[in-house]
């Protein structure tokens, strides 16, 4: 999730694309930074992760409405953990979880990268699309990779803006990208270690 109002969907809401929450209403706070992923990106992506979302432990990691994470859950995710620093953000989220009665998730109100700094747990997706003004995406990918956040082959998504120079830790491959507007959006497979050393 991220930064500017989404363009689908009445103002202020955006939708589940499909799954068992399709058709369900996420609200969307007037919030600086705010940039829900549209309705269109979400399907192109959830489209690229159909063979391993189902029974996925999912990382939503700056989550903004959530939007993601629950696509994620709708779509048979065993699990979500949501990471969302401003309070209206994720007091929203809960509350929207709550509404939709799903159980299988949890919402860390703090800081992304003090989270990463923390205790971790692998997840097999990790949905990573920082606000575009924050410079976010290195550190947390460093993060992610160097901190046992990642399981074994885990899937990244990566929103940035398309003109956006990334250093991404060497051992996440790309599997595919596009581009909506001035956004790229793409999505790694983390491998192991090379085999051969």
């Amino acid at each position: 999730m991220s930064v500017q109002r989404t363009k689908s969907g009445p103002p202020g809401k955006l939708r589940i694309v499909a799954g068992s929450l399709r058709g369900s209403r996420l609200a969307v706070p007037d919030r600086p930074g705010l940039r829900p992923t549209s309705d269109r990106v979400r399907e192109t992506l959830f489209n690229w992760l159909m063979p391993v979302i189902e029974g996925a432990r999912c990382l939503d990691l700056y989550a903004g409405t959530g939007a993601l994470g629950v696509e994620a859950i709708s779509r048979g995710a065993a699990a979500c953990t949501f990471v969302e620093s401003d309070r209206a953000l994720a007091r929203e989220l809960r509350e929207n979880l709550a509404r939709l009665k799903v159980e299988n998730a949890r919402v860390i109100e703090g800081d992304a990268l003090a989270t990463l700094a923390g205790k971790a747990e692998p997840f097999d997706v990790v949905f990573l699309d920082p606000p575009f003004g924050g410079d976010l995406w290195d550190a947390s990918a460093e993060r992610l990779e160097a901190h046992g956040w990642l399981s074994a082959n885990a899937w990244i998504y990566l929103e940035s803006p398309a003109e956006a120079d990334l250093a991404l830790p060497a051992n996440w491959m790309l599997h595919r990208e596009s581009q909506a507007g001035a956004v790229r959006f793409a999505l790694y497979r983390r491998a192991l270690a090379d085999p051969l050393k």
